[in-house]
């Protein structure tokens, strides 16, 4: 395996950077709502979410959840070539999640990265732990914070 790019303690604290903007549409929250199995009309009813505590459907927190996979590739795959440990990131859980804010339909969010710690494993993988956020447009506060888990392995060397 190819040496780590940086030193591990180096990687710790990186900020990786933000995602696009992303629109959050009622076609999404209906098509979470079916592969979830979950019909929960504040979801997939615009009448009776509208007469509800946010005058709208809002996104499944488990939905936003997800998001983080889409918003992560379009970070990391910024980093690939900088710091190997990420070329391959396998998902290896949550430490915490918090799900601060509804995202309400038509929003837009984007995630946000940073690198809390990391560390060498015994398999020559990288153990890393990052701080990521689904930020709200237009808010002082989040739609999501968590500490996410990953084993991250060096890209493939092509040709």
């Amino acid at each position: 395996m190819s040496a780590p790019s940086k030193s591990y303690a180096a990687l710790a604290g990186l900020e990786l950077g933000c995602s696009d903007w992303h629109v959050i549409t009622q076609d999404q929250i209906d098509l979470f709502a079916k592969a979830s199995f979950d019909p929960d009309p504040m979801h997939i009813d615009p009448e009776h979410a509208g007469a509800g505590p946010f005058g709208s459907t809002i996104a499944f927190g488990f939905q936003t959840m997800a998001l983080l996979t889409f918003f992560s590739h379009q970070v990391f795959d910024k980093w690939t070539d900088k710091i190997p440990e990420l070329g391959y990131a396998l998902n290896y859980g949550f430490n915490r999640v918090r799900m601060i804010s509804p995202v309400r339909v038509n929003s837009r969010v984007r995630g946000r990265f940073k690198i809390v710690d990391a560390a060498p494993r015994a398999d020559d993988g990288t153990r890393l732990t990052l701080e990521a956020s689904v930020e709200l447009e237009g808010s002082d506060k989040p739609a999501l914070i968590a500490e996410w888990l990953f084993v991250g392995y060096p890209a493939p060397q092509t040709g």
